[in-house]
C-alpha cells in the first residue's frame, strides 16, 4: 500500500519555508510521503528540505512587486499554477494539503479546494497574512504559531506554536556560556533576505562599544550581497572581528555558541531563539503592514528574554547601550537565556503533524 501523501504549499521567504521544512521532517519520520509545492523563488529556499521531499515548481505571482503589466498578469499566473497543481494531485492524490502562506502557496491550496482534499493552513505570526486570510474560511483547520492570534469572524484557531527544524531542535537547551572576560560571539540576522538598515546600524553600534569589549567580540552578521562590501568595511573601521555572509547554512550552531542574538522578530527567528535559549535584541520590521513582528516579539519581551527596539527609534547609540548592558552583566544575560527557554515550544512540529494526521480520520 502506498504511503499517504502530504503536499506542503509554501514559499516567498525563509519565514514560510523553515516551519514547512520542520513539518516535512516530522511527517517523513511518521512514514508519510511529502511533496513541496512552490514557485521558482520559493524553491531557492528549499535547500534544507530532506532529499526525500519532491519539489513541484508551479507558476505564482504577487501584487506587491513588479510594474503594471506584471500585476495584471498575476491572476493568470496563479490560475496557471493552480491548474498545474490540480494535474499533479489528480495523478498522485494527496491525503492532506498544508499551506504555510505566501503567494506561492495559493496554487496548490486552490487545487486542494477544487478537488475537496482535507487541508489546513499554518500561520507563523499572530496575525493572518494575506494568503492565509483569504483561505481561512476554506480550510478544515487554521493553526497558529503565535498566540493569542487575531482571527476572522467564525474561524477557530489551533495553537501549535512554530515548528523548528531538526537542526534547531538538536541544539535546544544548549548550555549557555555567559558573557565575561573571554571571547564573546554575537549573531546578527536580518531575516532570510537580510536587512540594509541592520547592516548599517549594527557595525556602527559595535564601533561605539568600549575597546576592551570590542577586543573580545566575534560578530557573525547576515547581510545582503549588495550590502556586503560596505558592511565588511564598517567592521574593519570599527576594529571588530566579523564574519559577514548573505546566509548562514550553520545558523543553529552559531546561535547555540553565541552570547547574544540581534535580529528581526520574524516568527521563525523568535522560535529559534526560544528553542535554543539565548538573550536577544529584537528589531521588528518597520514596514510590516500588519505590524506582525511587534506582536511576535511580545512573548520574549514580556518574559524578560529580549529587548525590543522599534525601528523608528533604532540608532547606533541606542543599540550600543543595550549590547553593552547585556554583555557586561553575566547574571542578566543568564536570566534572559533562561527566560527565552521558558517561551519555547519544541513540540510544535509534533502537534502540527498530529493535526495533519487527524484530518485523514475526519
Amino acid at each position: 500500500m502506498t504511503n499517504k501523501l502530504l503536499i506542503i504549499a509554501a514559499g516567498g521567504t525563509g519565514g514560510h519555508m523553515f516551519p514547512a521544512q520542520a513539518l516535512a521532517e516530522e511527517m517523513l519520520n511518521r512514514g508519510w510521503r511529502v511533496n513541496l509545492s512552490t514557485d521558482a523563488r520559493g524553491a531557492r529556499y528549499a535547500g534544507g528540505f530532506p532529499k526525500a521531499v519532491a519539489i513541484e515548481v508551479v507558476s505564482a505571482g504577487t501584487f506587491s512587486r513588479g510594474g503594471f503589466v506584471a500585476k495584471l498578469l498575476v491572476p493568470f499566473r496563479i490560475l496557471a499554477g493552480g491548474l498545474s497543481a490540480w494535474i499533479h494531485m489528480r495523478k498522485d492524490p494527496p491525503a492532506v494539503v498544508a499551506g504555510f502562506g505566501g503567494y506561492p502557496a495559493l496554487p496548490a491550496m486552490l487545487a486542494a479546494i477544487m478537488i475537496k482534499v482535507p487541508r489546513l493552513v499554518h500561520e507563523q505570526n499572530g496575525v493572518l497574512g494575506r494568503v492565509n486570510q483569504l483561505l481561512a474560511r476554506r480550510v478544515n483547520k487554521v493553526a497558529f504559531g503565535i498566540w493569542p492570534a487575531e482571527l476572522p469572524r467564525n474561524v477557530e484557531g489551533v495553537f501549535t506554536g512554530n515548528p523548528v527544524r531538526t537542526a534547531i531542535l538538536d541544539r535546544g537547551c544548549s548550555v549557555y556560556i555567559a558573557p565575561g572576560d573571554w571571547p564573546m560571539s554575537v549573531l546578527a540576522m536580518g531575516g532570510s533576505q537580510g536587512s540594509r538598515i541592520l547592516s548599517q546600524i549594527i557595525p556602527a553600534a559595535m564601533a561605539l562599544l568600549p575597546q576592551n569589549m570590542k577586543n573580545q567580540l566575534r560578530v557573525a552578521q547576515q547581510a545582503r550581497k549588495e550590502d556586503y562590501d560596505d558592511t565588511v568595511a564598517a567592521y574593519v573601521a570599527a576594529g571588530v572581528v566579523a564574519d559577514v555572509q548573505p546566509f548562514f547554512d550553520d545558523l543553529p550552531s552559531r546561535m547555540s555558541e553565541c552570547q547574544l542574538v540581534i535580529t528581526r522578530s520574524g516568527a521563525s527567528s523568535v522560535a529559534d531563539v526560544s528553542t535554543i535559549g539565548r538573550p536577544s535584541i529584537l528589531i521588528p520590521l518597520g514596514v510590516a503592514i500588519r505590524d506582525e513582528q511587534t506582536i511576535n516579539a511580545k512573548g520574549l519581551a514580556n518574559a524578560g528574554a529580549a529587548i525590543v527596539i522599534n525601528e523608528n527609534e533604532l540608532t547606533a547609540e541606542v543599540l550600543a547601550g543595550h549590547i553593552q548592558t547585556i554583555l557586561s552583566d553575566k547574571e542578566k544575560a543568564m536570566q534572559m537565556a533562561a527566560a527565552a527557554l521558558s517561551q519555547a515550544k519544541p513540540e510544535a512540529a509534533r502537534d502540527l503533524a498530529d493535526l495533519v494526521s487527524g484530518l485523514v480520520k475526519e
